[in-house]
């Protein structure tokens, strides 16, 4: 795999070349950068859709939504809070993560009856649950060669189909819902070359691995569009792109495109939608940013171990060096779970060989006809064994199912003691298959962050997983839970062809046709709950640190924990309860107490009768600003009291805006990073009114528990400042320091000045 330093032109689909000299010598034309980058098929499908006019500041209106059912609650919520009165374009509504009856004390089916109510009131489809996880439904029925979708979840990838789709925060699925635009400059688009075809035995997520280990720590795809292009990608089945192309969010990516060929074609009219394929090529000079080229021949079996998708290896290597590579885990465990537990992966070394607990094929990445229909050839006839490990697989829609079981392939892993189960997301975040104590498990799933497979350090439990492709779980399974390399095994895979049973939908799935019916009434369950109210921007604002992570990365899943705290994701204050429960379990106490200043604010109380030791904050700001402490205590809007946290690069993986939106909910007014790891995180930061601040890596002039003053903080905003001054409250004195915010649309500012999304569209 090569990655290029700078940027190159790919001509006439094939040759890649980094001087504009030589392509002006192979096509006798010369062609600026500039130019041949918008011959890109990126820059196509984003003009199409740009309605500001201006290509370097795009406006994207976007021709379907898509949420689930643990992100439509609050979506919905926000946009009638907003003044939704139908959905201006097609939004699907699925039910494939609160699909379990109960978890967590909330009863899930009232979330899915106020999705069928609301399609039903606004014009929207409605997938019950267990009939399809988010993308393959997308992919099956949503998905249009040059189209783009918009999904409330981060890996809304439909790239291979020729579908621009991008996974946000639900306030941008709000936007959309309000006839507003998705605003962004215009993203880097890099070039994927594929060359060569893949060893038998070699999938998807193989190649998605061998990327994403290559490229997360250089940060060379984040907030870019990654576009696969050249020779290879016609030696690639339609379900081998989509497997490879679903894991392009773990790179960091903003959003992916393929070009398309008569495959996709054949995918299409399979799925008895025809109309939707167009031939996607770049133009004959294209400019990319950056390129990563690679022989889809030298890729091998590959695992990522704990505790993220770019931790990498192949798995001749880890079997080499095992006991090296199980104490490098162990040691990021320490530093992930901060010693509070021990996890032990070198016990699990049994005879020179890594013993497994868990196999898992699911999901939006596992799930796919071709993935399933592999591992049952590698598994005919084998059994799993009746010791610790165990292997489930979940099909990625009903469909899918319906053909594994008429051509066998459900008879042939369950015959090996494996369980097929039915579509359901809940292995990928924890509501579903969680590990015992120190198990590991590997998995042909999105993502292996700590505690995301369900493990409870707050209760003295770990577990781990490592992603792999299906086939070598399944040759692990085949060696009854001993890690084997697909390639390892001689398997003769019969690549049965898919057929695409329509009248399963037909008969099942809520389609109002784009038809709204106000007179539907919705249905809330008693645990449905609407936004607190949330103050405007103040003019001064005195926030405490009550929490400081210095990981280098911070996932969502850590900021907002998945698996049954997914439940209470329709009640915000009860979700807010379990904000960062497995980063810091203080953070919501702290946090709490010092809203009570603001809550005694808004009730035109004194803030420090409600938090007393804000006396010596106040006492230490006035030495400089005389008039603060006689107006804070009696002019609304004057100054606003709550909490940040700091973190080196929050934001990580998920979309989910409840990373935001449960600091909010508590109190908070800001985060202060070095970094934020996905342009998504910090559109949710923005969207709930939070300010997305940036320090200098370095000392920190603030630890945690310490209280900052940022004096005129509405002004700077308004008037689009990026440099904020700030001072430390320390030793009866303010110390002063700068805080860095990247550049704002003028409706983020006024989003923030309005305090969230909600208020900017009430007006």
């Amino acid at each position: 795999m090569k990655l290029y330093d700078s940027g190159v032109y790919l001509v006439n689909g094939k040759e890649i070349m980094t001087d504009a000299t030589e392509v002006q010598q192979k096509t006798g034309k010369a062609v600026t950068k500039e130019q041949a980058a918008e011959n890109t098929i990126a820059y196509g499908i984003l003009k199409k859709h740009n309605t500001s006019g201006n290509m370097d500041k795009l406006q994207v209106r976007f021709d379907k939504l898509t949420s689930h059912d643990i992100t439509f609650v609050g979506i919905i919520q926000t946009a009638r809070a907003s003044g939704l009165e139908r959905f201006p374009m097609p939004y699907v509504l699925t039910n494939c993560h609160n699909s379990l009856c109960a978890v967590g004390g909330t009863i899930n089916e009232d979330d899915h009856m106020f999705g069928l109510t609301c399609a039903k009131k606004y014009g929207g489809v409605y997938v019950p649950p267990h009939q399809a996880v988010i993308h393959q439904f997308a992919r099956e029925m949503l998905a249009e060669s040059g189209a783009m979708i918009l999904g409330s979840d981060s890996h809304t990838r439909y790239g291979a189909l020729g579908t621009m789709a991008v996974g946000e925060g639900g306030p941008e699925l709000v936007k959309q819902l309000l006839n507003k635009t998705y605003d962004i400059d215009m993203p880097g688009v890099v070039g994927v070359y594929l060359t060569g075809t893949p060893q038998k035995g070699v999938g998807p997520q193989d190649v998605a691995l061998a990327i994403i280990g290559e490229v997360f720590d250089k940060g060379y795809v984040k907030n870019k569009v990654m576009e696969f292009v050249g020779p290879g990608v016609s030696n690639l089945s339609v379900d081998f792109r989509i497997g490879v192309d679903v894991m392009t969010t773990e790179t960091t990516c903003l959003s992916s495109i393929w070009r398309t060929d008569e495959k996709v074609q054949d995918f299409y009219a399979i799925h008895g939608r025809p109309q939707a394929y167009k031939e996607l090529n770049p133009g004959d000079v294209a400019y990319y940013d950056g390129m990563i080229e690679i022989d889809l021949g030298q890729i091998k079996p590959m695992i990522a171990m704990p505790f993220h998708p770019s931790n990498t290896y192949t798995i001749e290597e880890l079997n080499a060096n095992l006991m090296d590579i199980l104490d490098d885990c162990e040691k990021r465990a320490e530093v992930s779970f901060d010693g509070a537990v021990k996890l032990d992966l070198k016990s699990k070394v049994r005879n020179g060989k890594l013993y497994v607990d868990q196999g898992i094929i699911a999901g939006c990445a596992g799930g796919g006809f071709e993935n399933i229909c592999d591992a049952a050839d590698i598994l005919k006839g084998a059994s799993i064994g009746p010791d610790e490990f165990t292997l489930s697989v979940y099909p990625a829609s009903t469909p899918i199912y319906m053909e594994l079981v008429k051509n066998g392939a459900v008879a042939s892993l369950m015959e090996t003691g494996a369980i097929v189960k039915t579509a359901f997301c809940g292995p990928c975040f924890g509501a579903g298959d969680t590990p015992a104590n120190n198990a590991f498990s590997i998995r042909h799933s999105t993502r292996n962050f700590p505690n995301r497979e369900g493990s409870k350090v707050q209760k003295g439990q770990v577990a781990s997983v490592a992603l792999m492709d299906a086939r070598s779980i399944a040759a692990t399974a085949a060696n009854k839970g001993y890690l084997t390399a697909a390639t390892d095994l001689d398997v003769n895979y019969t690549k049965p062809k898919y057929f695409f049973d329509k009248k399963i939908y037909e008969n099942r799935v809520f389609d109002s046709k784009g038809v709204a019916d106000p007179s539907v009434e919705i249905q809330f369950g008693p645990n449905i709950k609407d936004w607190p109210a949330m103050s405007a921007l103040p003019e001064h604002m005195v926030l405490k640190v009550v929490s400081e992570i210095h990981d280098p990365v911070t996932t969502t899943d850590e900021l907002i924990p998945s698996g049954e705290t997914s439940s209470f994701r329709s009640n915000p204050l009860g979700l807010a309860e379990f904000a960062l429960s497995r980063k810091d379990p203080l953070y919501v106490g702290r946090a709490k107490e010092i809203q009570k200043a603001e809550k005694a604010v808004e009730a035109g109380e004194c803030p420090i009768e409600a938090v007393p030791e804000l006396q010596a904050v106040i006492d230490t700001i006035k030495t400089v600003y005389p008039d603060f402490g006689e107006k804070a205590r009696k002019e609304k809007g004057y100054a606003g009291f709550g909490s940040t946290i700091f973190a080196v690069k929050p934001g990580d993986g998920s979309a989910r805006e409840q990373a935001a939106s449960c600091q909010k909910v508590l109190g908070g007014w800001a985060n202060i990073a070095n970094e934020y790891a996905t342009k998504r995180y910090r559109s949710n930061l923005i969207n709930w009114g939070m300010l997305p601040f940036i320090i200098g890596k370095g000392d920190l002039p603030f630890e945690n528990l310490d209280y900052l003053f940022i004096p005129e903080i509405r002004k700077a905003v308004e008037n689009k400042q990026s440099e904020i001054q700030a001072y430390a409250v320390k030793d009866g004195a303010l110390k002063p320091f700068s805080l860095h915010m990247d550049a704002l649309t003028d409706d983020e500012r006024e989003i923030i000045l309005k305090g969230c999304l909600i208020n900017y569209y009430r007006g």
